[in-house]
């Protein structure tokens, strides 16, 4: 199971999220398998992704739940529609060096 992030980390990358723009957005076909595949090519490329849910409140939950479920990315900040998630790359970590 990998580790999970320390509040230094998450409020490191709450502070780097405010400034990325949705690089995925999630709205009437849900959380379809092509959005799932962008959203595991994101986390690759950047570590860490805003994403945008257009659904109400009880659907914004349950499509959050899954993409943390299926990608095995942690949430770094959540507010209304907008979801930030930080996966480390396996390889070559650029945000946070392993402790």
């Amino acid at each position: 199971m990998p580790k999970r992030l320390t509040n230094e980390q998450i409020r490191q990358l709450r502070g780097r999220c405010h400034a990325l723009q949705p690089v995925v957005m999630i709205a009437g076909d849900g959380l379809t398998d092509n959005i799932r595949n962008a959203i595991s090519e994101a986390l690759l490329a950047h570590e860490l992704i805003k994403i945008r849910i257009r659904a109400d409140r009880a659907q914004r939950d349950e499509i959050a739940a899954r993409i943390l479920e299926d990608t095995g990315a942690e949430a770094v900040m959540r507010i209304g529609q907008v979801l930030c998630i930080y996966q480390r790359h396996p390889t070559r970590p650029v945000l946070l060096q392993p402790a």
